[in-house]
């Protein structure tokens, strides 16, 4: 069997489970394994919110690369991957040009603006570790600031976010714990604060069972959040932004901090390349492959895999990419052995989504599940991705294994 290069770009959960597993596939010596990644670490996405919110330590979001990988079977390269070219087979870096003989395609999201005037300048977005310690940051900066002032500007404790879906939800809850501890330590009256949530769409949390969804907010709106569904942002400015109320009707909500959390598009260098796509995001086969590319694998937010089912895409989780990963690594296996590929089917055991520490609600092998049991749940679910990809001592290093 011919040794084969493989070249992974990304060490978000897709790249990096697909590189444990390949490591697993061929053993030692049986490939050249290649990974890159723009940092020498892999951050925990499903987390940052936790990060942006201050509710948990931005380095407690991330782990080394190193720690997880075996260098004597992965060459790891720290790069930013500048341009694809999948019709010669190579990619281009900061650090060099790689060519490959299979190529997996891991490069994570980027923040959908929807061509919102003055979003990409005037809002924070939860992309990162170091955007998440931005936001972080800047909300204490506001808080700090209105202390410290003698002519109050109450509209710096105002706190936008823009989108009610997963994402959004989350940051909410955590949100609503952190809001109380940020005005006792700047000795900030909390009716002063204002945490308000504005969404497009005519619901929250699509997707979601009605009863859970109405759990979420009626526990967000005890702890102060408020709600206004159904009123799309127009415009985003320095100082807040601009909504649609009716036909006819706007209202400007002058805000400290405008957090965007209301949709999500694959990496932009996808388009530059031959491989047709949709936001940026590929419609995969089957199998996990690029159309037209038998080469070229697509793994997490960058792949689009439709749900036959309802007919509506599988939403880019963590859960899912790691099961891509998994599959990819074996397939890949199959092709340089010249076997064949098996299609790629999502195992769903549950979505659980967190309304801070002590709270959630989730739908886990089938039961609706709500509270402290939902929370327990979500840590678990956590904890198992961290088990996956580093085995027990990762998940007791990085692990969630406080139970109130």
């Amino acid at each position: 069997m011919k040794r084969p290069s493989i070249l992974v770009l990304g060490a978000g959960y897709g790249g990096l489970t697909t590189v444990v597993n390949l490591q697993k596939e061929f053993g030692t010596d049986a490939a050249d394994i290649t990974l890159i990644n723009k940092n020498e670490y892999h951050y925990e996405s499903t987390w940052l919110h936790e990060a942006a919110a201050g509710t948990m330590l931005p380095e407690d979001v991330r782990y080394d690369i190193s720690d997880v990988i075996d260098s004597g079977k992965t060459n790891f390269v720290q790069a930013t991957v500048e341009a694809i070219d999948v019709d010669n087979k190579k990619v281009t870096t900061d650090n060099g040009e790689f060519t490959y003989d299979y190529l997996v395609i891991g490069l994570g999201f980027e923040g959908e603006t929807f061509g919102i005037e003055g979003l990409d300048k005037y809002a924070l977005s939860i992309a990162n570790v170091k955007a998440a310690r931005y936001i972080r940051e800047h909300i204490e900066f506001q808080f700090a600031t209105w202390s410290t002032e003698q002519v109050k500007d109450d509209s710096r404790l105002t706190i936008v976010v823009g989108g009610a879906g997963f994402t959004g939800i989350e940051f909410l809850g955590e949100l609503a714990n952190r809001v109380p501890e940020l005005c006792k330590e700047f000795d900030v009256p909390q009716e002063k604060v204002r945490v308000i949530c504005v969404e497009a769409a005519p619901m929250v949390l699509p997707g979601f069972d009605p009863e859970l969804v109405d759990y979420a907010v009626g526990y967000l709106q005890s702890k102060g959040i408020e709600f206004s569904i159904g009123t799309p942002v127009v415009e985003a400015t320095p100082e807040g932004v601009k909504v649609k109320k009716g036909e006819d009707e706007f209202e400007f909500i002058k805000a400290g901090t405008v957090v965007w959390a209301a949709g999500v598009r694959g990496n932009r260098l996808i388009e530059e390349t031959s491989i047709e796509s949709m936001r940026a995001r590929v419609k995969v086969e089957k199998d996990m492959r690029a159309p037209g590319y038998s080469d070229v694998f697509i793994v997490g937010d960058c792949a689009l895999m439709i749900n036959e089912e309802i007919n509506r895409p599988y939403p880019p989780t963590a859960q899912i990419a790691m099961q891509q990963g998994e599959r990819i690594a074996k397939n890949i296996k199959a092709l340089a052995g010249e076997g064949t590929t098996e299609e790629f089917v999502p195992d769903l055991k549950g979505t659980v989504c967190s309304l801070g520490e002590e709270d959630a609600i989730g739908v886990v092998f089938g039961k609706k599940v709500t509270g402290r049991r939902a929370a327990f749940m979500k840590k678990m679910i956590d904890n198992r991705a961290l088990y996956m990809i580093g085995g027990a001592g990762l998940v007791m290093k990085k692990g969630k294994l406080k139970v109130w």
